[in-house]
């Protein structure tokens, strides 16, 4: 966290349940609003962006069903839609607008939503890690599985053939894929251990699937690729040469976004901001000061 920067916290009501959320800094520059990844995931392993909370109120929450917010137990609530409405409702609570908006590996999916429906409420965009192709990802998952060790992928094969993925051989054989294409750092950060601590498997299951490479949940098909030509914010794909979001796909999105940016941290799988944090600090701040900045029409705040 930014020395000495301001921290408030509270909780905004939604359709289910509050959702808390975490303001960190008091700056005069836009404010750069987090949306965590997962699905089911928190907020807490995006906590080193608090450090540019120097220039600008920087904001978190954990939405509804992960972390430190309500949970609610009807299942139906779970699905992009009202992922995209809540997002609205905590920037309408806050009485945010314009902001930066941020989003991370699932988290991307939310934000280009939103992007879509409201640009005049952004000064940019920022997807970090995007999935925004469900079917195109299954296939760059699928064929980094099969460039793991092959008695990985013989431990892989036989307990989902027989419907053993809890077992504890199981989960260790997985751990080689997240190990390689989601954090390289050994041992994971405290962050990155305490969202994965807190994960709500139901929801993460019913929108994704049982893993990182298992992509059965109710959004498997889901693709927004064909719409992101209509994006007319300043926009910045972010993604790790490791990275499960394979860079190549992320180059794909880039170039289906007119006048977007691209930066690849070589060092890095699915979060670079843990593996290369001061690289992507200065990467991030620099492209908020130049979207500050650019020649277009000043965002207005209002509607979700």
């Amino acid at each position: 966290m930014a020395a000495g920067a301001e921290v408030r916290e509270g909780r905004l009501e939604v359709p289910g349940g509050g959702v808390w959320y975490r303001v960190v800094g008091d700056g005069q520059a836009t404010p750069l609003v987090i949306v965590h990844g997962g699905p089911g995931a928190t907020h807490d392993y995006l906590e080193p962006l608090e450090a540019l909370a120097d220039e600008r109120p920087v904001v978190f929450y954990d939405q509804l069903g992960a972390g430190k917010s309500d949970a609610p137990d009807d299942i139906e609530m779970w699905n992009n839609e009202r992922l995209v409405d809540e997002l609205g409702r905590i920037l309408d609570g806050l009485a945010l607008g314009p902001v930066h908006l941020l989003g991370q590996s699932w988290g991307t999916i939310i934000a280009t939503e939103y992007a879509l429906r409201t640009p005049k409420r952004l000064a940019s965009l920022v997807l970090a890690n995007p999935c925004l192709s469900l079917p195109r990802y299954a296939a760059g998952a699928a064929a980094l599985r099969a460039a793991l060790p092959a008695d990985v992928r013989t431990v892989l094969d036989r307990h989902e053939a027989a419907g053993t993925t809890d077992s504890d051989e199981y989960q260790a054989a997985a751990m080689e894929f997240y190990r390689r294409h989601v954090c390289r750092l050994d041992p994971w950060p405290d962050s990155l251990m305490r969202t994965f601590d807190q994960l709500n498997q139901a929801i993460y299951e019913r929108m994704q699937g049982p893993n990182e490479f298992q992509i059965t949940g109710i959004h498997k098909d889901y693709d927004v690729t064909g719409r992101l030509g209509e994006l007319t914010v300043p926009a910045l794909f972010l993604c790790g040469r490791h990275d499960e979001m394979r860079p190549e796909d992320t180059a794909w999105y880039h170039s289906l976004v007119p006048g977007s940016e691209l930066v690849i941290f070589e060092e890095s799988s699915h979060v670079p901001h843990l593996e290369e944090p001061d690289r992507f600090q200065q990467v991030l701040r620099d492209f908020l000061l130049r979207a500050e900045h650019a020649p277009t029409e000043t965002p207005q705040a209002g509607g979700r």
